[in-house]
């Protein structure tokens, strides 16, 4: 078991925190059958502490594992067809459009991909691909360095993260493209640079194109419909019993930390109110993190007019894009930023919790 802090774990590498070993979870297509959820939920409170994160890669993170638990979950999960029996398979972070159908392009692409896998170079570790090919994109806010997504001309385009615009693909040769794309990435030195939106080597000519995504002008529709979970967090006991209702067949993760049910509504929820609130786990829980965010992030809501992202430290994990308000943790207080990420520089620095509550009560529904 390599046990690393600070980085993407995996199943098979679970990475220290603070409350113990994470484990995550990646789940084929982002799908996990009701049988598979009751199975998830009791591993998480048999051998962590109960605690499941939706990340937003559309991953489930169990947490609280110490090395016996995390041996006995792999055991089960690699049984249950959650985990691959080739830890190489669960290293590279592939994020589908959640609202795929089976034979779509987003289900064919990402099948065809999975299936040429050990084609792909070396890659950092964080370095991710988004399928986004339904008759509009919705991962365009969700971190990946390559994506293949619905241009504005209802073709398949190729784009390389960072860049606005991408190339056409003609159907069937999208997995090509992909790793034609992947091995100049490597080639061109991008392995140094991490990410594909930091890598700045101008594309090689064949994928420079002038194609944008399709952007959604209205409200996503609710199919299935979609039961949020604030912060991305649910307990064991709750997956259980959302995995209850009749007529569930499935649950799909998606990147906003919400759930979609497939056969059943969604429950009723009046948590509506922390929508647009980003907050990670904070401390004690998060090692790197020197403040606790969450009950912050909640007492804050109401009175943010906008977007809120509270982070226990500069790395910002919880959100990858701006907020209208930011806190993040130093040294025990918080900095505040505006319409900024949560390494941005800060407008006020060294506040307390309880000078950051009066100060928003003092200035209601600020953003």
């Amino acid at each position: 078991m390599s046990v690393r802090r600070g980085w993407c774990p995996t199943a098979w590498r679970p990475m220290a925190a603070g409350d113990g070993l994470l484990l995550r979870v990646r789940p084929s297509m982002g799908r996990i059958t009701a049988e598979q959820a009751r199975l998830i939920a009791d591993i998480a409170a048999l051998h962590g502490n109960g605690a499941i994160d939706l990340t937003n890669r559309a991953a489930l993170q169990l947490r609280g594992l110490d090395e016996a638990g995390w041996r006995a979950a792999i055991d089960r999960l690699v049984a249950a067809g959650l985990v691959d029996a080739d830890p190489a398979r669960e290293t590279l972070p592939l994020l589908v459009a959640p609202d795929w159908r089976e034979g779509d392009d987003t289900h064919r692409i990402a099948t065809a991909l999975s299936a040429r896998w050990a084609e792909l170079p070396p890659l950092p570790d964080k370095f991710g691909i988004a399928i986004d090919a339904g008759q509009v994109c919705v991962l365009g806010d969700a971190s990946a360095d390559l994506r293949v997504e619905r241009a504005d001309t209802g073709a398949l385009m190729l784009r390389a993260d960072g860049r606005a615009t991408g190339i056409a693909v003609p159907v069937g040769e999208e997995v090509d493209a992909i790793l034609a794309l992947a091995d100049w990435f490597v080639a061109s030195g991008g392995t140094a640079a991490g990410r594909m939106a930091r890598h700045n080597a101008a594309l090689p000519d064949w994928a420079t194109g002038g194609l944008c995504p399709r952007r959604s002008t209205g409200a996503p529709a609710d199919d299935p419909p979609s039961y949020p979970l604030p912060f991305g967090r649910i307990d064991a006991d709750a997956l259980t019993a959302l995995t209850q209702r009749v007529g569930l067949a499935a649950l799909r993760l998606t990147p906003w930390r919400t759930l979609l049910l497939e056969g059943a509504p969604a429950p009723k929820s009046d948590l509506g109110y922390l929508r647009g609130i980003d907050a990670c786990v904070g401390a004690p829980a998060c090692p790197q993190g020197s403040v606790a965010t969450r009950p912050l992030a909640t007492e804050l809501a109401p009175l943010i007019a906008g977007t809120l992202h509270v982070s226990g430290c500069d790395k910002g994990c919880a959100r990858r894009t701006r907020a209208d308000v930011v806190l993040t943790g130093r040294d025990g207080r918080f900095d505040l930023a505006l319409n900024a990420r949560a390494d941005a520089p800060p407008v006020v620095c060294g506040l307390t919790y309880e000078q950051v509550l009066a100060h928003f009560k003092g200035f209601p529904r600020a953003a």
